[in-house]
């Protein structure tokens, strides 16, 4: 088993020239699944994409910054979250519209960087008209410039083809077998680093760090007989003045670059300040990736003689979850111990689900139940049927349900499903996901 890098692509540039529609025509390249729980889908500035088999993360840049500012300010923040995060950057320019003094001060700051950049003018819909449209944008002075049309898809593929090679995973790190990856999550200075070396110290457990697997974490791998984990320990954002303040609300981005990396995301929550619209983000984040999930609130020991304001927490924790509700809470302390000792107890049965495969049988006599004791409605005057299941993968679990016309199926009772499906296999810890197909196979 590897522990693998997964590289982070963010798409800047001036509003309206194109990074969205880029954004949108490459993720629809994914395999995507749509979760119908309501509430868990959020607006989404981000997707794991694979393009020929080569995975990777892809930011707007445009969805994530709404600050009021100026639109040079408003760029430039956004050229520095790229720079300060992301491995590989796409700078999209606007062909119709030609070369602004936006595009040549970001171009400045571009230069002062390692990472690989590709120079993108958009909205050149054909050959015939790239020549005349690109000329200005060789003023840059840049090695390459990419002729694109996101709207139509020219030069798409030849931009992707030359971004594989810097998807490649240079540095995989052979683990054991069996390795259960955990990544603590968190805003900064909630106690992700200290709850490592809580749990390291409690434990008494054979440790060995593992350098250079990712620039913005600090893996460990930690051997507690018969098993094996590899701790993932999300640094937060470095404050390096005025400058990248503002920076702060992106520690998202490591998180994002975690999760492409861990099977079971722990997500820290600061007893003494709450729940937070950040804090809410990241549980939002981890179910998008479908991650399993626990929720760890730290500092336990501050409110421990204060009643009310624990049950007021709770409710809180409650409130943000309420359509995840099998992520398991658990209360702890990383200065104090409480609650350590549950904690791999419960990442072991959460991944033992995570993981988990039933016999197709097993599946079928579960579905025709589920099927019996509550019909499925009627659509276009003809009741919708069911055929039967199977598993299509694990991590997190999904099944494939076969139906006469999965357009006809609602909301509520694909939601009765799932929990029929989550109930019946005992998945009572983790996402348990249904891609439901026409009989012919086709997806809908």
């Amino acid at each position: 088993m590897k522990t693998e890098n997964t590289t982070l692509v963010a798409l800047i540039g001036r509003p309206n020239v194109g990074k969205s529609t880029l954004f949108n025509r490459l993720t629809r390249r994914r395999d995507a699944l749509v979760d119908p729980t309501p509430g868990v889908t959020r607006d989404r500035h981000y997707a794991q994409v694979s393009w020929e088999e080569h995975p990777f993360v892809l930011v707007d840049t445009g969805g994530i910054d709404n600050e009021d500012d100026t639109i040079v300010n408003h760029i430039r923040h956004q050229a520095l979250l790229a720079v300060e995060e992301a491995d590989v950057i796409f700078f999209l320019m606007d062909g119709r519209e030609g070369l602004t003094p936006s595009d040549i001060e970001i171009v400045d700051l571009l230069r002062r960087t390692d990472k690989k950049v590709f120079f993108i003018v958009n909205k050149i819909d054909s050959p015939e008209i790239e020549d005349t449209l690109i000329t200005p944008f060789w003023e840059l002075g840049v090695e390459s410039l990419w002729a694109l049309s996101a709207d139509h898809g020219y030069g798409v593929d030849t931009l992707m083809e030359a971004l594989l090679p810097h998807l490649e995973r240079t540095d995989a790190v052979d683990l054991p077998d069996n390795t259960m990856r955990v990544a603590f999550l968190g805003r900064p200075n909630v106690g992700k680093s200290s709850m490592i070396n809580a749990i390291i110290g409690q434990e008494r457990m054979v440790v060995s760090e593992i350098a250079g697997t990712t620039r913005d974490s600090i893996d460990t791998l930690v051997s507690r007989d018969p098993y094996t984990y590899l701790l993932i320990d999300t640094a937060g954002i470095r404050r390096k003045g005025k400058t990248t303040d503002k920076l702060e609300k992106f520690s998202i981005l490591k998180a994002l670059k975690a999760l492409g990396r861990c099977d079971i995301a722990l997500v820290l929550i600061d007893a003494e300040e709450g729940i937070t619209e950040q804090d809410t983000k990241v549980i939002g984040y981890t179910q998008d990736q479908g991650r399993a999930l626990i929720i760890l609130i730290n500092k336990w020991d501050l409110i421990k003689d204060d009643k009310k304001r624990q049950e007021q927490l709770l409710q809180e924790v409650r409130m943000a979850v309420k359509f995840i509700p099998f992520a398991p809470v658990l209360k702890v302390s990383a200065l104090t111990g409480t609650g350590i000792k549950r904690l791999f107890p419960e990442i072991g049965k959460v991944h033992r689900q995570f993981h988990q495969r039933f016999p197709t049988a097993a599946l079928n006599r579960l579905l025709a139940e589920a099927v019996a004791r509550h019909e499925p409605p009627y659509f276009h005057g003809r009741r919708l049927k069911f055929f039967y299941t199977a598993q299509l993968g694990t991590a997190p679990p999904l099944f494939a349900v076969v139906a006469s016309d999965p357009k006809g199926i609602h909301l509520s009772y694909q939601s009765y499903l799932t929990n029929c499906f989550r109930e019946g296999l005992g998945l009572d810890r983790v996402p348990v996901r249904l891609l439901f197909r026409e009989r012919s196979g086709r997806k809908k």
